[in-house]
């Protein structure tokens, strides 16, 4: 998606719980590790100083392939309605840059929160749709994992 001539992810989800317990899944290193990334990915660890200023580092292992990591700086930490952190690939591909992600959280009745994913500025169409691809089959998994929750 372009706005003002700059390559942006912009995504909206409904998911199945409030925002406390979406805002957890997004921020505890334990339950990260259980949906983050694209299908068939696995997270063998989680790293996390979850405040203005403190960093993180994901560990992601493709189905096939080599280990590797997803780092960044927390910009904002506002439990349980908003956070926004850098973005980067420790090994980055040519195309990469860091980018910023802002997550964006309001319940939308007694059961349900909307999620609003907004991460750019990507340096091209083809690494903003990997992220889109990647964003959306991650966002899947928790949203299976949060109806499980309540079933």
């Amino acid at each position: 998606m372009t706005h003002d001539g700059e390559l942006r992810l912009h995504l909206r989800r409904v998911l199945d719980a409030l925002c406390p317990v979406v805002f957890r899944e997004l921020t505890d290193p334990r339950e990260l590790a259980r949906w983050w990334g694209p299908d068939g990915f696995t997270v063998p660890s989680v790293e996390s100083d979850l405040r203005p200023g403190g960093g993180y580092r994901i560990a992601m292992q493709p189905p096939e392939g080599e280990l590797f990591y997803l780092v960044g700086e927390f910009l904002e930490v506002e439990p349980p309605v908003r956070l926004s952190y850098t973005f980067r690939w420790e090994d980055p591909d040519p195309e990469d840059r860091e980018t910023v992600v802002t997550l964006s959280l309001r319940d939308i009745d007694d059961t349900r929160a909307e999620l609003i994913v907004d991460q750019g500025d990507f340096a091209t169409e083809r690494r903003r749709a990997l992220h889109e691809e990647g964003w959306t089959q991650g966002l899947g998994k928790l949203g299976e994992l949060l109806a499980s929750i309540l079933d």
